[in-house]
């Protein structure tokens, strides 16, 4: 019998999957309409750009809450194209540096703790994540942060009791729960302006 955590991956892999062959097909039919220039408008290009949006968020989803088999890898081109995708548009700038080529569980809690960070600049603000020798670091900073009702305390006690949380939260419980099966501990400092994960924050316990 699998874990829960394998489960809900499971089940995440299943709703992209099924999600993104569709939505694929819409993108291709704008596409031809707006090649037709009787057809062209600023609706169809409203069209277009929502649902150029919608296929960027399947594919982070599908990296940060699907399933990643051992020994899977990812490029960094398709990471980085991947990112810039969600980005566009927003007030969010996201920066990746890393080696070329990467294990594809490590992407996936790099993903859900951006996630997590992405949800303490609801204003804006940058997110830049970098891979060093001894584990990666995550920086977001922002003039405005967002400094409360946010659930940091289940990062760094991985394995214990999950406080009630809502749909817009639950990246921390699969970060948490992603964090706990790695065997990592986390480490965040929060400061003035930003929030560090340090490149020793997530490391072996």
């Amino acid at each position: 019998m699998q874990n829960q955590a394998d489960l809900a991956a499971l089940v995440g892999s299943r709703l992209c999957h099924d999600l993104i062959s569709p939505i694929g097909a819409i993108g291709n039919g704008v596409e031809l309409l707006i090649s037709d220039h009787s057809y062209n408008s600023p609706e169809l290009m409203l069209i277009a750009e929502s649902v150029a949006a919608a296929n960027a968020r399947l594919r982070f989803f599908r990296i940060a809450y699907g399933l990643a088999g051992a020994g899977q890898r990812l490029a960094r081109s398709e990471i980085t194209q991947v990112l810039q995708a969600i980005s566009q548009g927003t007030r969010l700038q996201l920066f990746w540096h890393s080696d070329s080529e990467l294990d594809r569980g490590a992407v996936k809690r790099a993903f859900l703790l951006l996630q997590c960070l992405e949800a303490a600049l609801p204003w804006g603000g940058t997110i830049r994540i970098r891979q060093h020798s001894d584990g990666w670091e995550l920086l977001a900073e922002s003039e405005r942060l967002r400094s409360t009702g946010l659930p940091w305390e289940i990062l760094s006690r991985p394995g214990e009791t999950t406080p009630d949380l809502t749909p817009a939260q639950v990246q921390f419980a699969m970060a948490a729960c992603e964090i706990s099966q790695a065997g990592l501990q986390l480490r965040f400092s929060p400061g003035e302006g930003q929030i560090l994960l340090p490149s020793d924050g997530l490391r072996r316990r």
